[in-house]
């Protein structure tokens, strides 16, 4: 049995709480509001968020030092707004040797920097190689559910991959390591984006040929950025590539579908993130991805579209009706390109 504490008590901080717990680990979910602590303690439920039984194995914590004390690791499920403020607070509380886990999937506005580059720049003590990421086709729901699940997780150091490994694997979460977590962290940042425009297709009413037209071309998309920073591009046909744009832009607990599908029925940015009441990562992730296309040098029309959705007040059919009147140009040229760049010296 491990110590182990989770900082974020939103629907999927719940549900990896859960799935250690049931891995016979001692679990501390740590929560910003003493309200959510109180709720959970008391009642095993976390009805905002994820209104499931939650095990007597877990125990909620509003004081960060008193969750993290004396634990072998910590899982950080925190929105990627707050991943600075949170660790910034951890990093008194921890040593090297602690194991350091984040699940959150986003790019910073403004830094560009991932959320594995966030971490080593507020915890500078802690080794960078040592970080891991947790990632792929996993709806809180579901997971909670102890339903079938697959998720990679990636470190630079992969040792440290295959303890987070050893840490979550189980009869219903399977999880395979893999080294590069910049593919890993890309994709599983850049899928919420495509997801976006799928719930717009949808709310537009164009069906599933639209949909999946948009899933694929949007795969293109990520591999393009994802290897123009380094990523190897096999990463992005894996299950934190393909695997969790699929889940994501097809199912109705994805948070990033539901927006684009009220923004598709016209509603404005703003009305959807107050129906919405929770955090919707792919949001930001337009903003980062659009400024970091733009400074590769990266064409990313459907994240371009989406931008002009989002924050220039186009119309969504006037984007859809502008992508399926680009010039024309060969499908395979995109995924050949990356895999001979990428191995035409081995």
């Amino acid at each position: 049995m491990r110590k182990v504490a989770v900082l974020g008590a939103g629907s999927w901080g719940t549900a990896l709480a859960i799935v250690l717990a049931d891995n016979g680990h001692e679990v501390r979910l740590w929560a910003h509001r003493q309200e959510h602590v109180d709720e959970i303690n008391q009642t095993h439920r976390n009805k905002k968020y994820l209104d499931v039984d939650i095990p007597e194995a877990i125990t909620a914590f509003h004081d960060m030092e008193a969750a993290v004390k004396d634990t072998d690791a910590v899982i950080i499920v925190v929105p990627t707004k707050a991943i600075r403020e949170v660790c910034r607070q951890l990093g008194k509380y921890i040593t090297s040797s602690t194991q350091i886990i984040h699940a959150t999937k986003g790019i910073e506005p403004g830094t560009l920097k991932r959320v594995s580059e966030m971490i080593f720049e507020e915890i500078p003590a802690f080794p960078y190689e040592n970080i891991v990421v947790l990632s792929g086709p996993s709806h809180a729901e579901e997971v909670a559910l102890r339903h079938p699940t697959t998720v990679s997780v990636s470190a630079v150091n992969l040792d440290r991959a295959r303890q987070a490994q050893d840490l979550f694997n189980s009869e219903n979460l399977r999880v395979y390591t893999s080294d590069d977590i910049l593919g890993i962290e890309v994709g599983g940042a850049l899928k919420n984006i495509i997801a976006l425009g799928a719930g717009i297709s949808d709310g537009l009413g164009y069906g599933d040929n639209a949909k999946a037209a948009l899933i694929t071309r949007g795969l293109a998309e990520i591999a393009r950025l994802g290897t123009s920073l380094g990523a190897n591009p096999l990463s992005f046909l894996g299950l934190s590539g393909v695997g969790d744009l699929i889940v994501t832009c097809t199912s109705v607990h994805s948070r990033n579908w539901r927006a684009g599908n009220l923004l598709g029925k016209g509603m404005s940015l703003d009305q959807v993130l107050d129906e919405m009441g929770m955090v919707v990562e792919g949001v930001r992730t337009v903003k980062a991805a659009h400024q970091f296309a733009k400074e590769q040098g990266v064409e990313m029309p459907i994240t371009k579209g989406i931008y002009q959705v989002l924050f220039e007040n186009k119309k969504p059919k006037d984007v859809v009706d502008e992508l399926m009147n680009r010039s024309k140009r060969q499908e395979i040229d995109d995924i050949s390109k990356l895999l001979k760049e990428r191995y035409s010296d081995q």
